[in-house]
């Protein structure tokens, strides 16, 4: 009886513990209806809290053993609460040569926290949307691939960047 308290008391407290997350300012996903198509913009609205210190951006995808490709192409946009705005093409492994899906998780859902800019310091007060759409091809062909499988979640997270 006291030994199931404790075992209890112990994954309680461990799942606080690492569920906080003080780094995080923003951590949003949406999910993806089947496919993700090529049209489809997700988009995210970030109001920073300060204007001061820096931040990281990151791009999260959740995905399955059905996604097929070894990268993926990312279109990001942030446009700034003034009409700024700035777009990157950009582009991320997903697996290793093996094929075997990069990412954290356990399940075939993996986790994947790609970088998108570092120590940015959001000057304009208001708020931030960031677009984000996949630009994927397959290789030898023109169009891009119309329905991306294989993703379910894609986030968008800012960070305190706690370099000195």
């Amino acid at each position: 009886m006291l030994q199931n308290r404790v075992v209890l008391f112990l994954l309680i407290f461990t799942t606080v513990i690492v569920s906080c997350d003080s780094n995080g300012v923003y951590d949003k996903y949406k999910s993806v209806p089947n496919a993700w198509h090529k049209d489809s913009i997700i988009s995210f609205k970030v109001t920073p809290p300060d204007s001061i210190n820096k931040h990281n951006l990151f791009v999260n995808l959740r995905n399955t053993n059905a996604y097929k490709f070894n990268n993926i192409f990312l279109i990001v946009e942030m446009v700034f609460p003034h009409g700024k705005t700035l777009k990157d093409t950009l582009e991320y492994r997903m697996a290793e040569p093996s094929g075997k899906l990069l990412g954290e998780g356990y399940t075939d859902i993996k986790e994947n926290k790609l970088w998108y800019k570092e120590g940015v310091v959001f000057q304009e007060s208001g708020t931030y949307t960031v677009n984000i759409q996949h630009a994927m091809r397959e290789n030898g062909k023109v169009n891009g691939v119309v329905e991306l499988d294989g993703i379910t979640d894609i986030g968008f997270r800012v960070e305190h960047n706690n370099a000195k």
